[in-house]
């Protein structure tokens, strides 16, 4: 891949949870599905050693809208230095399927570029409890920074008005993380993956509560670029604050 899309124009989107189980191949490949249609293809890079993504890929028709699939598991789990992730020529969009029980010397290489990072959280003390500690070492080992606005939780299989969902909402608001969708626990998603689809792709009399269930996470996607210069911004004006804070003794003196 030696001719690339320039730096500022692919958007580079992550998702990401160390447990497994959570709906990150599902929501990486229904996110790639989304903008295969829209065009132009998006890359969809598969971290995990179980290759869920490529395999969905596999089972994607070549008629459907084309999909660019990097097998790159054995590169975004090796220790040291992350291996450098490149997208297709033409690709606008890279979609990161990275792996569960990702080693901590690679979260940082892995999501320190990231425009967009998607995190799925599903409504279960195990996950709650996991999601608390890997969002602990996302701010410290990774070094992430709240204040770019490019990470957003993805509440996942979620069923209305349980128990569980309402202590999975408390959880993800006390983090000051936006909870930006929540996804019902539907067999669309399931049935769409056996075909290498998104629920995009399926009728709209089947899939349509599931896609309006997906819309905000395109809507939050699509502001990447804007929330990207909201946070140069803000980190701007309290620079700019910052130089102007003085002592009563320096304000005496002007």
């Amino acid at each position: 891949m030696d001719s690339q899309p320039k730096p500022h124009s692919l958007h580079k989107i992550v998702v990401l949870n160390p447990k497994g189980g959570c709906g990150k191949t599902t929501l990486a490949t229904n996110v790639a599905s989304y903008y295969a249609r829209r065009g132009p293809p998006p890359t969809l890079v598969d971290c995990d050693p179980h290759g869920y993504s490529m395999r969905w890929l596999n089972n994607r028709s070549a008629q459907r809208p084309k999909i660019f699939g990097v097998a790159a598991y054995e590169h975004c789990t090796r220790a040291g230095k992350g291996f450098d992730l490149h997208a297709w020529p033409g690709s606008a969009h890279m979609i990161v399927d990275l792996p569960a029980a990702l080693p901590d010397d690679q979260l940082y290489y892995q999501t320190y570029d990231a425009n967009s990072i998607l995190i799925p959280v599903m409504p279960s003390e195990i996950d709650i409890y996991s999601a608390a500690a890997f969002i602990a070492n996302l701010l410290l080992i990774a070094q992430l920074d709240r204040r770019n606005r490019n990470v957003a939780i993805v509440a996942n299989r979620t069923r209305q008005n349980t128990r569980s969902l309402r202590k999975l909402m408390r959880f993800l608001t006390s983090l000051e993380i936006p909870i930006i969708a929540q996804l019902r626990d539907s067999q669309n998603y399931v049935h769409a993956a056996a075909e290498g689809i998104g629920v995009f792709e399926m009728p709209a009399y089947k899939a349509r509560k599931d896609v309006e269930k997906m819309q905000p996470i395109i809507a939050w996607l699509e502001k990447w670029r804007m929330r990207k210069l909201d946070a140069a911004a803000s980190t701007d004006f309290q620079h700019a604050l910052g130089s102007e804070i003085l002592t009563p003794a320096e304000l005496s003196k002007r």
